[in-house]
């Protein structure tokens, strides 16, 4: 798939959530596929599913019309070190699996500048909670409900697929208990927040998250998805280049070592030379080639 076909996808089904139907003519294959995307997907956009700090924290909802009954369900979040970013920048993080045939959420949460930390990991949690309670309505198979994200949103996949009840952060959102997801996939995320506040991986997005919260080093243990390690996780598949400026690569490297010391099904895809997303196409190919593997491997089918 050339760069110019993903492009064209995102922006078919840019206007879908718009509610514009494009005139196209003479398409290529792929635009041709992006076409059906019109007829394939119905899309719900700007949902509230939670309100906090006078902020409504909203999801987009992408949901397969041709098929009924429940679908598997990817939720991705945004990243930028959760002090910015956007659901809207991830649109082209969607089309794989929009090709998989899977219903998609796309979740917004509190930045810093709403909320400190933990709000995001909070958010994040009440977001799984949502789907959990809004599956019937939306066609959303609880027991194949997969979450991902890049960078922060990396991290808040992990700690929303890791993290316990018992921890008490899902507690803004009472009612329906947390679902367990079928499966993490991390896109070169932060695992120890504690090493990014300081010494030799201090980064700047890491402290404005903390800023100078009176208990920020216990803030950062209760959300890092290193304290959450345990046997009984769902399989996580951890990506990330060696050469990663932003997130050190070690921290994948932790986890991982971490989950199979803890008898938790994982594996790292490692870039050579990759820096912090940016993968050239070639590599991309690689690592959905081995994410359709690790689904099917883990019974959530795969393409």
């Amino acid at each position: 798939m050339t760069r110019g076909n993903v492009v064209f996808k995102a922006l078919v089904v840019t206007l879908l959530a718009a509610g514009i139907q494009p005139a196209l003519a003479q398409l290529s294959p792929p635009a041709t596929w992006a076409t059906h995307a019109l007829n394939e997907y119905q899309v719900i956009p700007n949902v509230t599913y939670l309100v906090a700090s006078n902020y409504e924290a909203k999801l987009d909802i992408y949901k397969r019309r041709d098929t009924t009954g429940p679908r598997p369900t990817l939720i991705f979040l945004h990243g930028g070190g959760w002090v910015q970013g956007s659901k809207e920048q991830s649109l082209m993080s969607l089309m794989p699996w929009f090709e998989m045939g899977w219903n998609v959420v796309n979740v917004e949460y509190r930045l810093g500048r709403v909320a400190l930390a933990p709000a995001a990991v909070e958010d994040s949690l009440c977001a799984l909670k949502f789907v959990a309670a809004q599956a019937k309505t939306y066609d959303l198979d609880t027991n194949r409900l997969v979450v991902s994200g890049e960078s922060a949103g990396g991290h808040l996949a992990l700690t929303t697929g890791m993290i316990p009840e018992s921890a008490g952060l899902d507690r803004q959102c009472p009612g329906a208990p947390l679902p367990k997801v079928a499966a993490i996939i991390d896109w070169y995320g932060i695992t120890d927040v504690a090493d990014l506040l300081d010494g030799a991986n201090r980064k700047t997005y890491a402290v404005q998250w903390l800023a100078s919260l009176p208990n920020r080093e216990e803030i950062a243990r209760r959300v890092s998805p290193l304290t959450y390690v345990r046997p009984g996780l769902p399989p996580v598949l951890a990506i990330q280049g060696d050469a990663d400026p932003t997130v050190p690569y070690q921290h994948s490297i932790r986890l991982t070592e971490g989950l199979s010391k803890a008898g938790v099904p994982n594996q790292l895809v490692t870039i050579p030379g990759g820096k912090h997303g940016g993968f050239t196409p070639e590599e991309r190919t690689k690592i959905y080639l081995t994410i359709s593997e690790f689904l099917s491997k883990n019974g959530l089918g795969g393409t």
